[in-house]
């Protein structure tokens, strides 16, 4: 009985020398950091739009009779577009002419009386006085034709306000009338974009002002390319406009930036990608999900690779970080370039933890244009 106790024993003693099996390492994806100012350029999402956009209506009120283009007609400046029913203007026309004609009559026959009572002022046969109050009426009676002149005129003018005819070259974009409607003055009736000069608007986070300057060269490129024979496309476009003031909702300014060589891939409406390449410092950029939180401060996994090639050690370090940008997040201290960091499942890895290296690709925070 003693001898199986004392073989028990020593075979406990002989497994508790043995080392422990080491588990297999598992499998991190990994990405080598480095610093980049390509990567740090703002890209953002617009819509496509005409820099000139014109909202026209009839200058007087009246009922519609004709409309004579429809949304997506091109039309010429000068064009007639729609046109109200000049009937009362017609008759308003032949008024105001008939009080010309009264009132000059009505001259004509003023001049008449000054004329003779001057005559009789010569004879000494009417005092001065007498004459004075003829003159008086001379001069009402002028002021009077100019008025019915002028009255004319204005009668005249809104005749031709009747024809709504485009202020510029460009498409239809928009109609709120029909015929037989009856519009109020200024009433928009149609909306003229002009299609040769196109711009992007986009909204640019006030984060993001800095630097940012009318000027500024950018990179255009449509959504729609991607699905196009030609999907790497892109436009070359200029910073024309920066809003003074952020809107009150969004708390983002409004930049249009004008498209050099526009063509007729480039519609109203359309989404397209801005890149805008500003001058920003080197900087390194980690993808978000590289960040952890160790013991309440910033850390991300940095693996050591050993000699093997394909085997690595998961380290924690702690990193101070920057801004969130589209990219990732700028890492400002802690992180050397060249060095290699988990990106994925990096809230499992344990201090000194074996891996089995993947890489991802090399530009892991490259944000293409298109949205």
């Amino acid at each position: 009985m003693k001898k199986i106790v004392i073989i028990s024993l020593l075979g406990l003693l002989v497994s508790a020398c043995e080392k422990p099996v080491e588990p297999p390492p598992r499998p991190a994806l990994v990405a080598i950091v480095g610093k980049t100012a390509a990567n740090n350029a703002m890209v953002l999402v617009g819509e496509i739009k005409s820099r000139y956009e014109s909202n026209i209506g009839f200058r007087i009120k009246g009922k519609i009779i004709e409309r004579k283009v429809d949304v997506g007609s091109t039309v010429k400046k000068g064009q007639v577009l729609a046109r109200l029913d000049a009937s009362d203007l017609n008759l308003g026309v032949a008024v105001s002419q008939a009080d010309v004609r009264a009132a000059e009559a009505s001259r004509a026959l003023a001049q008449s009386d000054v004329a003779r009572q001057r005559q009789l002022v010569d004879k000494k046969f009417i005092s001065q006085s007498a004459l004075d109050k003829y003159e008086a009426e001379l001069k009402t009676a002028d002021a009077r034709v100019n008025q019915a002149k002028a009255q004319a005129a204005v009668s005249g003018n809104q005749s031709h306000y009747t024809a709504l005819v485009a202020d510029r070259d460009g498409v239809v974009t928009h109609i709120r009338a029909e015929p037989g409607q009856v519009v109020d003055a200024g009433e928009m009736i149609a909306q003229i974009m002009d299609t040769s000069q196109i711009e992007v608007l986009v909204a640019v986070p006030e984060s993001r002002m800095a630097g940012l300057k009318v000027g500024d060269l950018v990179t255009v490129k449509l959504w729609a390319g991607q699905f196009s024979i030609n999907p790497e496309k892109t436009y070359n476009g200029k910073v024309r406009e920066i809003a003074p003031a952020a809107s009150s909702a969004t708390r983002a300014f409004d930049v249009r930036v004008a498209v050099e060589g526009a063509d007729e891939n480039l519609k109203l409406g359309m989404t397209a990608g801005v890149r805008f390449a500003q001058d920003e410092p080197d900087a390194i950029i980690v993808p978000s999900s590289a960040l952890t939180q160790l013991n309440g401060k910033p850390s991300v996994w940095v693996v050591d690779v050993l000699k093997q090639g394909s085997l690595g050690i998961a380290k924690p370090r702690e990193v101070s970080a920057g801004q969130y940008t589209e990219n990732g997040v700028v890492i400002t201290r802690g992180l050397q370039a060249g060095e290699m960091v988990a990106v994925a499942g990096v809230h499992t890895l344990i201090k000194g933890q074996k891996v089995l290296v993947k890489m991802v690709p090399k530009d892991v925070s490259k944000v293409e244009l298109a949205p």
